[in-house]
């Protein structure tokens, strides 16, 4: 039966890691002109291979909207399974609800508020009403968080470990009234974690404020994988740095010291002079101009069941990134997608899944 609890912590439930298993990989079909380009046609044929891959490791549920839903039905896979449900954009990351599980197995989730991205554009009532919307679908209780969090401003190790940045976190465009420590007791409350490693930015030009999910990610409990660029001209350079000095000094809530990765950045990635001309013109969207540079991150990635399914960008980065995440995940099968399309719009791989726990 659906109803609205009180707090995860006090019934005894937390966020598993996204490198434990999975029920299902939830996404939303992606169909705004003004998000991708030329009609969001390039970037629904890139989600498409994203889906054909991470349905190689577990079931997949993409949400679509009733306009889109007979396109959509014929461009995926079968083995789909297609939901009807509307949304604003497909960043089901940041729209969809964070799962908790319990000692037991059993499986609940977590509605946030949602702002756009401090206000990114309006209106945006369908996209705050996503994660309800999967968990009404899905029949699992809802916990209703008076704080506003996209999904990927977090990454936990399932052992009471939580890394954010201070770009997004403490981003006045999100909970202006709330101190850090306001914001800490939040997270601990409702994800069930006991230690917070802040870094100070996410990747470079994200227009997120700065999602950790772009710049580092948890492989397993004490090991974390970073983006990293060589170039000590390069901004992204000393918010790397930053963010591995800080990581490498400290020890996750279980007292253990983390072992970092280092994955190395594409590019520098810029939106070309054709590039810049495919989008629709919408009052308040944001503008995609030739020049500006892209968010690239070989770590938008998405932890499948046994798989890693990883952003690719025809670019000379993109073969040692894949031999670098095969290194660090040995058990598992690394499969590449390119995803410049979706990048475009202004996210990846993880941005656009949602992973949701096997329940005991």
């Amino acid at each position: 039966m659906m109803r609205d609890l009180t707090q995860p912590i006090k019934d005894g439930y937390w966020m598993p890691g996204e490198f434990e298993p999975h029920k299902a990989c939830w996404m939303i079909w992606p169909q705004r002109g003004d998000t991708y380009r030329l009609k969001a046609v390039p970037a629904q044929k890139a989600f498409v291979e994203i889906v054909r891959a991470i349905l190689r490791f577990e079931p997949v549920n993409v949400c679509v909207s009733s306009a889109q839903f007979d396109v959509a039905k014929d461009k995926l896979p079968d083995q789909v399974n297609l939901i009807e449900m509307a949304s604003d954009d497909a960043w089901v990351r940041d729209t969809g609800p964070s799962f908790v599980i319990n000692q037991a197995g059993d499986v609940r989730g977590i509605s946030w508020q949602f702002n756009a991205w401090g206000g990114i554009f309006s209106p945006f009532d369908r996209d705050a009403a996503v994660a309800g919307n999967i968990l009404a679908h899905e029949r699992i209780s809802k916990y209703s968080a008076p704080l506003v969090l996209e999904g990927g401003s977090i990454h936990v190790d399932g052992q009471g470990t939580l890394i954010t940045t201070e770009a997004c976190l403490l981003n006045p465009n999100r909970n202006p009234d709330l101190s850090r420590k306001e914001i800490e007791s939040y997270l601990k409350t409702y994800l069930g974690v006991e230690k917070i490693i802040w870094v100070n930015k996410g990747v470079y030009m994200d227009e997120t404020d700065g999602h950790v999910d772009n710049l580092c990610a948890f492989a397993r409990p004490g090991e974390v994988v970073l983006t990293w660029t060589e170039d000590q001209a390069d901004p992204q350079y000393d918010i790397s740095r930053h963010a591995y000095d800080i990581l490498f000094q400290t020890t996750d809530a279980r007292g253990r010291k983390l072992t970092v990765h280092k994955i190395h950045q594409p590019g520098p990635l810029f939106i070309s002079e054709q590039e810049s001309k495919g989008f629709d013109v919408v009052a308040g969207a944001k503008v995609r101009k030739q020049g500006d540079r892209l968010a690239g991150s070989y770590v938008n990635f998405y932890m499948a069941n046994n798989g890693i399914v990883m952003p690719l960008f025809d670019d000379p980065f993109d073969m040692p990134a894949i031999e670098a995440m095969q290194k660090i995940f040995p058990e598992r099968r690394i499969i590449g997608v390119q995803t410049r399309e979706i990048l475009l719009g202004g996210g990846n791989i993880h941005c656009m899944t949602q992973q949701q726990p096997l329940s005991g």
